[in-house]
């Protein structure tokens, strides 16, 4: 069976929805205390907001908390290296950047667990094997985020996209939850050796 929809897809939008919220009610007293230091460490916006291709390349505005400070030559904050503090850094490798995602999985254009939401730019450099990864809605974690994160190549993480729409279902969502504890927890493979967080997919195409 192909990535299409699947009755499990009206399923998993319901339970979706409901984690998303109970999630944000949970987590409520944490959000305000990373965004109060955000105000702080990094100053305002306090959310970093980015458009991102979601199911079917439909676009979408991604919400995280920021971590990079504003660019600002005179004071050598120009590439993404020198723009992310020790701040920013303990934000990432703790994944509470992520929070304000659960409010894109709670209005429908994500899911918990799917493809990652890459950037627009990408989407002509797909083949047609990678689009699938467009299939399904995209998740907070996923299949590649839970077998090595940034560290994996590009195409392993394409290939892992693809293997989930194609086998996704109740099962496979559960092992990746409970898997996304372990990786957060171990704080493993945040970063792609040389790079802050991975290369940019067709760089070295572009060079």
């Amino acid at each position: 069976m192909t990535g299409r929809r699947r009755p499990y897809d009206v399923v998993k939008r319901v339970l979706d929805a409901a984690s998303a919220a109970l999630l944000l009610l949970v987590t409520s007293p944490v959000i305000l205390v990373v965004a109060f230091f955000v105000v702080v460490r990094l100053g305002r916006p306090v959310l970093f907001r980015q458009t991102r291709p979601g199911r079917d390349g439909r676009i979408f505005t991604l919400l995280k908390f920021r971590t990079m400070l504003d660019s600002d030559p005179a004071r050598g904050l120009v590439s993404d290296a020198d723009r992310l503090p020790a701040f920013g850094r303990r934000l990432r490798s703790t994944s509470l950047d992520e929070l304000p995602t659960l409010w894109n999985v709670l209005r429908g254009d994500m899911s918990l667990v799917g493809p990652r939401p890459l950037l627009v730019e990408y989407l002509e450099r797909y083949s047609p094997e990678q689009a699938r990864r467009h299939e399904v809605r995209p998740g907070v974690t996923g299949l590649a985020q839970v077998s090595g994160r940034n560290a994996i190549t590009w195409e392993e993480r394409f290939a892992l996209d693809v293997r989930y729409v194609d086998e996704r279902g109740p099962r496979l969502d559960a092992r990746i939850l409970a898997a996304t504890v372990r990786v957060v927890l171990s704080r493993s493979g945040i970063s792609e050796d040389g790079h802050v967080t991975m290369s940019r997919f067709g760089e070295d195409d572009d060079a």
